[in-house]
């Protein structure tokens, strides 16, 4: 896999694929969840803290000065939380230090966007995301990729209200 994943289906459907360590797994049957309850759960919660997770270490790979916070062992704690100096001053960091994204001889980590396989009914997608709006802006701003996974394969993204067919 090329691609960072959140994927939404039964174990079934991937047990036995190496991903590499680049996707984060939910065992889901679209069959047992009549309200849609679990998977708006899904989508709103573990779905979004993902996407945080991985937009932090895109962006401080992609630019470690700017979004990273550089050498952890200079750390000083600002204010509790809210971030930190490298040394005894300079810009506040917020990012992931280096010694989180590099090993000393290359990166460890791959900036992509998250892309999230859902097996669930199209329809079904759509409604959750027409009623989250944190869901519909990750989607429609391409924070992240929302993709249906149908049982025989077929993969068609979701953008802007609609399913697009995916090569």
């Amino acid at each position: 896999s090329n691609n960072a994943a959140f994927i939404v289906a039964p174990r079934a459907r991937t047990r036995g694929v190496d991903f590499q360590g680049r996707a984060f797994l939910h065992d889901y049957d679209w069959q047992q969840d009549a309200d849609n309850s679990l998977l708006t759960l899904i989508m709103t919660a573990p779905m979004v803290v993902t996407n945080w997770i991985n937009l932090q270490y895109y962006a401080s790979v992609c630019d470690n000065h700017v979004y990273g916070s550089g050498n952890k062992v200079l750390h000083n704690v600002v204010d509790g939380c809210i971030g930190v100096f490298e040394g005894n001053g300079g810009d506040l960091r917020i990012g992931l230090p280096m010694q989180s994204l590099h090993n000393g001889e290359k990166w460890m980590h791959e900036p992509l966007r998250l892309s999230v396989y859902i097996d669930a009914p199209q329809k079904t997608i759509a409604q959750v995301v027409a009623e989250n709006d944190v869901v519909r802006h990750l989607i429609d701003n391409e924070w992240l990729y929302c993709f249906s996974w149908a049982p025989d394969g077929r993969i068609h993204r979701y953008f802007n209200n609609q399913w697009l067919e995916s090569a």
